[in-house]
């Protein structure tokens, strides 16, 4: 926020810069005429009993001039708002000489006080005790000690200038308020934006996760009866059951997911668990019947055990890994390997050797992968991957599993 903003939010009808342009004035409300009404009619009552009182012991003439300026006086404080601090400049200076402007000259102190920096309300206030002291010696008062009408002149100008410092002071606070509430306002709708944007990576990355392997069989399959047709029934019926099997479960996936952005309440009774490291020997043996060649090796002796956060990582790099086999290295052997035990973690290990010939090409996103690496990291882990030393793919992948 600029300078100018923040004078425009401290005092939303005073002129922003002294001397602008009219455009720039916003306009007076009705708050505005009656602070300005009510300084003007106690400037002019101050500058009648100032002008009373010096009637006593001087001319006719002196009374008449000292009227008029101080008419004058109250008048231009008007302008104000739009020029505090000349304002308060000529009044010092008319007041050194003219004691029916002192009424005019504390109100022209309190605006400067309410909206300039302390710098120069320090030497306007320095200013007007100087034209204070002038005028105890150049219109002395026959009825006043010197003194007390030194102090009476330094009291009531330290003291509305005081005033207004506290005013000036009341609104930044609050504006500082505002402006941090508005700052809280825009962090939150930053956080619920950073949220939502987390929250459709997440369902990305499951939805790549989750149907990637399926439809990589639907993929296979389907090409394989696309360029065997003279293949025997016998085989066509099986890639016709793994189609329809795939078919189905990618359905039942896909329902799960959406059952997830549903409210509270609305998911049905019949919603599938989430798989975890005790199903991966059902993805191993889907996979097998779908003809590849899959070999589990682990040591694991209680997958239940593994907390059920770490084990749905574990299947899901697993069922990755196994569709990544099956859709560029065909016909090889993929072995899987699972180690680890509460306190010291879970590690997979995964490895496919190159393809005997050409494998013909199966279309992805090629983000799963990466997608993996991000979901291992989220669960406190890691996860490498790369062309093995045999010309092959291996990928391995750490997750903590506490004791």
């Amino acid at each position: 926020m600029t300078r100018t903003d923040r004078q425009h939010r401290l005092l939303p009808s005073h002129l922003v810069e002294p001397g602008g342009s009219g455009a720039s004035r916003p306009r007076r409300t009705a708050r505005d005429w009656v602070v300005d009404t009510t300084l003007f009619l106690l400037a002019a009552l101050v500058g009648l009993l100032a002008a009373d009182a010096s009637a006593q012991y001087t001319s006719a003439t002196v009374t008449l001039l000292d009227q008029l300026a101080g008419a004058a006086a109250c008048c231009a404080l008007w302008l104000r708002r739009r020029w505090p601090v000349g304002l308060a400049v000529g009044l010092c200076l008319v007041s050194a000489v003219a004691p029916v402007a002192a009424g005019a000259v504390l109100a022209s102190l309190f605006s400067v006080a309410v909206r300039r920096p302390f710098r120069e309300v320090a030497w306007i206030g320095a200013l007007a005790l100087a034209a204070s002291v002038t005028q105890v010696f150049v219109r002395p008062d026959p009825t006043i000690n010197v003194g007390l009408a030194l102090a009476i002149g330094f009291v009531f100008i330290l003291l509305v200038t005081a005033w207004g410092m506290l005013v000036r002071s009341r609104r930044q606070l609050f504006e500082a308020l505002r402006e941090r509430a508005r700052r809280a306002e825009s962090e939150a709708e930053l956080r619920a934006a950073q949220a939502q944007r987390l929250a459709r990576e997440a369902i990305a990355r499951e939805m790549h996760d989750v149907l990637a392997h399926r439809l990589t069989l639907l993929s296979v399959h389907a090409g394989a009866l696309e360029f065997r047709p003279d293949a025997p029934p016998e085989q066509i019926a099986r890639a016709a059951g793994v189609i329809r099997d795939s078919a189905h479960e990618a359905l039942q996936d896909l329902r799960e997911i959406i059952g997830v952005l549903r409210a509270p309440g609305e998911n049905g009774d019949g919603d599938r668990p989430q798989p975890t490291l005790a199903t991966l020997d059902a993805l191993v043996d889907e996979s097998r019947e779908a003809g590849a060649d899959v070999v589990l090796d682990t040591t694991v002796d209680d997958p239940a055990a593994v907390p059920a956060a770490t084990g749905r990582t574990v299947y899901r790099i697993a069922q990755e890994a196994l569709t990544n086999a099956r859709k560029h290295a065909p016909g090889t052997t993929v072995t899987v390997t699972v180690r680890g035990q509460p306190g010291e973690g879970l590690t997979v290990d995964i490895h496919n050797p190159a393809p005997a010939g050409p494998v013909p090409h199966v279309p992805g996103s090629g983000q799963g992968l990466i997608g993996l690496t991000e979901r291992a990291a989220l669960a406190g882990g890691r996860m490498e991957h790369g062309p093995a030393p045999d010309g092959g793919f291996a990928l391995h992948a750490w997750l903590p599993w506490p004791p």
